[in-house]
């Protein structure tokens, strides 16, 4: 018998992310929601104290014009101005669009253009970039402001304080008129993600979906009220901003953010904290175990872990709990139009299951495995991962072609994974959507790492393919074929896509070729591709 109950305990009046928001103020209150610990002195917020600067920001939000449904996109780390944003945007009827930090200009400016963004709240300065800057000469004609949330405010930008001062004049009945008109079907969110097409699309969900799917996801895994969860997987990702905020404000307990993950910093605060919680991917576990300092006496508030990948070692299940010593390893699946979640292994479930499954369908909602046409599949055979039930996306934002390719009239999501379930209905993910990998945790497709590389000056084709790695689990690997009478280099090309996309897409390997293999049709070989990438990795020994 799994030893949580999988019972909600929210009322109708609770399945709107600011409905939540007062909940967990009237029951957790006094209590801390978020400690950052990247600036000094440390910023410590209760679960009252976040409500007042959510309520702060909402007004501004209300005086700069924002109406209930607009989209408004926060381009920030983990750092403890991202909840209180993402709630403000919330509690002003508005739609959150979050940006990749490690998005270039052109990355983040297709969606902002794409998803008509009226207000873009962004940091100067993490990690070297100038967010601002990167924008320059672009044209944005849906954003009339850009709000600094942290760093040196251009003069093409305001700063977070003013924004929020002038917001002072918006009278809070006004504000708790603009909640109150908010209804839990109502859309929460647009996350976009690539697909096999290469241009990202818009994911929409609604409040219930958020609510509802990530009180599940934590009544599941067992987050409790005295949890401290350091939040590694970031907030711009469903994994970070709705496993992590969301069924936070669900559970009552706090959150402690990391903006960037260096594992001796990480072991710092969870012995500094005493953190209990630590979601995130195999690679996370596996650093802290192999890292010269590792401590066990220092973690040893460590109680609960979550991950999640296609494939995750035994071994690594064992030693989560024998050698970090979780009290509780799960491990899970879910896509973005899928509200981030989907399955969830449960707590009495062996090592073995846990490392080669991902757990099972969380209530009310259903996974299949069906083969071309959409029927089903005989247990412990393989065909395409199907998922129906009220988490599943409303659809691609003004993209109705693309959501009807992707739900069916049944209302079945086909999700381009592969997979296979035993006779209980654990799901165990044997290969993904056709040519995308993971790198580090990041979905990375070669379609969009193609058509971003098709933009340098040298390069006539270029296809990409994933490669195993042992610290990221999977890196790109181009094939490029340059243009008549280049001279450009392998090396000279891999820094100019390291410059030109965020870095988990930038390629770890170019390799210039004279052609790509192609088919009868014209189209290129890909598993030729990969055979040979995969040669030349083995006969290297890395990348």
């Amino acid at each position: 018998m799994d030893t949580v109950t999988e019972t909600s305990e929210l009322t109708s009046s609770d399945l709107t992310v600011p409905g939540l928001l007062a909940r967990a103020v009237d029951r957790f209150g006094d209590r801390e929601a978020v400690v950052d610990l990247s600036v000094e002195p440390p910023v410590r917020l209760t679960f009252s104290q976040l409500s007042s600067e959510a309520r702060a920001t909402a007004k501004g939000l209300i005086a700069a014009g924002v109406e209930p449904g607009d989209r408004v996109a926060i381009w920030a780390p983990n750092i403890w101005e991202w909840p209180v944003t993402l709630l403000g945007i919330h509690l002003a009827g508005a739609v959150l669009v979050p940006l990749n930090t490690r998005y270039k200009g052109s990355e983040a400016a297709f969606i902002l253009s794409r998803s008509r963004a009226k207000v873009l709240f962004t940091v100067q300065g993490f990690l070297g970039n100038d967010y601002v800057s990167m924008l320059d000469d672009i044209e944005l004609p849906s954003i009339e402001r850009i709000v600094i949330l942290r760093g040196d405010v251009p003069v093409t930008a305001i700063d977070c304080g003013a924004f929020v001062a002038a917001g002072e004049a918006v009278a809070e009945v006004d504000l708790d008129a603009r909640i109150a008109a908010l209804s839990p079907d109502d859309l929460a969110d647009i996350l976009f993600t690539s697909g096999t097409t290469g241009a990202p699309k818009g994911v929409m969900c609604t409040h219930r979906q958020t609510v509802l799917a990530f009180d599940a996801w934590g009544t599941i895994v067992g987050l409790r009220s005295d949890d401290r969860y350091l939040v590694i997987n970031p907030f711009f990702h469903s994994f970070g901003y709705k496993a992590g905020i969301i069924a936070s404000l669900v559970k009552g307990n706090v959150i402690v953010p990391l903006a960037t993950f260096d594992v001796g910093a990480a072991m710092a605060v969870i012995e500094s904290e005493k953190i209990t919680a630590l979601p995130g991917p195999p690679t996370i576990f596996q650093t802290i175990i192999n890292h010269p300092d590792f401590d066990i006496d220092k973690l040893a508030t460590l109680r609960l872990a979550v991950t999640g990948a296609a494939s995750i070692p035994v071994q690594l299940i064992k030693d989560m709990r024998d050698v970090l010593q979780f009290e509780t390893v799960l491990s899970a699946y879910g896509l973005t139009e899928a509200c981030g979640i989907a399955t969830v292994s449960r707590h009495d479930d062996p090592p073995e299951l846990i490392a080669n499954y991902s757990g099972r369908a969380i209530p009310d909602v259903e996974v299949r495995i069906a083969d071309d046409s959409g029927e089903e599949v005989p247990r412990g055979d393989q065909g395409e991962v199907l998922i129906r039930g009220y988490q599943v996306m409303v659809g691609y934002f003004d993209d109705p072609e693309q959501t009807t390719e992707a739900i069916d009239a049944d209302r079945w999501l086909h999700t381009g994974d592969v997979g296979i379930m035993n006779d209980e209905g654990y799901l165990k993910i044997t290969d993904r959507t056709k040519d995308m990998f993971i790198v580090g945790g990041f979905n990375a497709y070669p379609a969009e790492i193609e058509s971003l590389m098709a933009e340098h000056p040298d390069i006539a084709q270029a296809s990409v393919v994933g490669v195993p790695d042992e610290r990221m689990g999977e890196v790109g690997y181009a094939f490029v074929v340059l243009k008549n009478g280049s001279t450009a280099t392998a090396d000279e090309i891999k820094a100019w896509a390291k410059g030109h996309m965020a870095n988990y897409k930038a390629p770890a390997t170019v390799e210039i070729v004279d052609a790509l293999p192609v088919n009868a049709g014209g189209k290129v070989m890909k598993f030729e591709l990969r055979d040979l990438a995969l040669a030349s990795v083995a006969q290297k020994g890395s990348l």
